[in-house]
């Protein structure tokens, strides 16, 4: 996720060099058989140009609004994702009868933890890191991302499986099963509450992940865009014509600058479609994880704790 207040130049030219390259170019060629070689017939009426932008923006700007809320959606899921971890190993950790000592008129929580208490908490972290190499299909780094928070042989038994974060979750009702004695019934019941939320908010971003935006509006816009872009030129000319001589070269900045806004905010909307891929206007799975790593271990008593994950180029991951 972006998180500087002002985007580079450098950033935006990266994005838009080669459709400003294809812009100036199209337009040079329009103004050159206009003017020079009197291709008069080549001007479209104004109005009709006019008219095609103004729907063209209204159907983008549905389109980009959609696709902002799947952004938002997902951003708000991996939000209940956090709260929801942070609530089990709290529920969690009052439940197994954690020791605390006063240091400084505050309770903290002393590192004796039951090997029970660190295992539901720690697999919780491994659910939140093996559903965010889910969304991003990067399989590859469960060992570096996922297995040090499991028990080996669990670790290998459930990245075999089709869906590994379900699995984990089911490990975590299991465990809750198997230790009655532990829980009186209120609270087992709030403790499974709290996984059947867990689940809810994995399906959810299951179903963004795997539900493409329609194609019938994302293509369509896009089509419509560039279409736009053929015709303002075209209707440019004319204009311009009238001002006098040569100001027909006029054209090609102002078109170019019109056309520019126009595909970026198609482009816009384009890369927030799918907001689980990694990229930098993504949700930040990574460092929710990290956030999330860091004050569950702080939460369990632990000194040896990973620092946040640093800003890089003003993307945060």
């Amino acid at each position: 996720m972006y998180v500087r207040n002002y985007i580079h130049w450098r950033l935006i030219w990266h994005y838009s060099w080669r459709d400003v390259l294809l812009f100036t170019g199209y337009d040079i060629i329009l103004v050159i058989l206009y003017g020079p070689l009197h291709f008069r017939w080549l001007d479209v009426p104004w109005q009709l140009v006019s008219i095609m932008g103004v729907a063209v923006s209204f159907y983008v700007g549905f389109k980009n609004k959609e696709a902002y809320s799947r952004f938002w959606e997902a951003r708000g899921l991996w939000g209940g994702i956090s709260h929801t971890s942070r609530s089990w190993a709290a529920q969690i950790m009052a439940t197994t009868g954690m020791s605390t000592q006063e240091i400084g008129g505050l309770p903290t929580v002393l590192p004796q933890v039951p090997p029970l208490t660190r295992r539901l908490v720690y697999r919780q972290l491994a659910w939140a890191n093996a559903l965010r190499l889910e969304l991003r299909r990067q399989p590859a780094h469960w060992d570096a991302q996922v297995a040090p928070f499991l028990d080996p042989d669990e670790s290998e038994r459930v990245r075999r499986l089709a869906n590994p974060a379900a699995q984990l979750l089911l490990a975590q009702t299991a465990d809750l099963v198997q230790t009655p004695p532990l829980f009186k019934d209120f609270q087992h019941a709030s403790l499974i509450d709290i996984l059947r939320e867990a689940t809810r908010l994995q399906v959810s971003c299951e179903r963004i992940k795997d539900t493409p935006f329609p194609r019938q509006y994302a293509f369509s816009s896009l089509v419509f865009v560039w279409l736009f872009v053929a015709l303002l030129p075209l209707g440019m000319l004319s204009e311009f014509g009238r001002l006098g001589h040569g100001h027909f070269w006029l054209t090609v900045p102002f078109s170019v600058l019109v056309s520019w806004v126009f595909v970026t905010l198609e482009l816009v909307g384009h890369i927030s479609e799918d907001p689980f891929e990694n990229r930098m206007n993504d949700v930040p799975m990574s460092a929710v994880c990290r956030t999330l790593e860091i004050d569950l271990r702080q939460m369990l008593g632990e000194s040896v704790i990973p620092p946040p994950l640093e800003v890089k180029q003003g993307v945060l991951y």
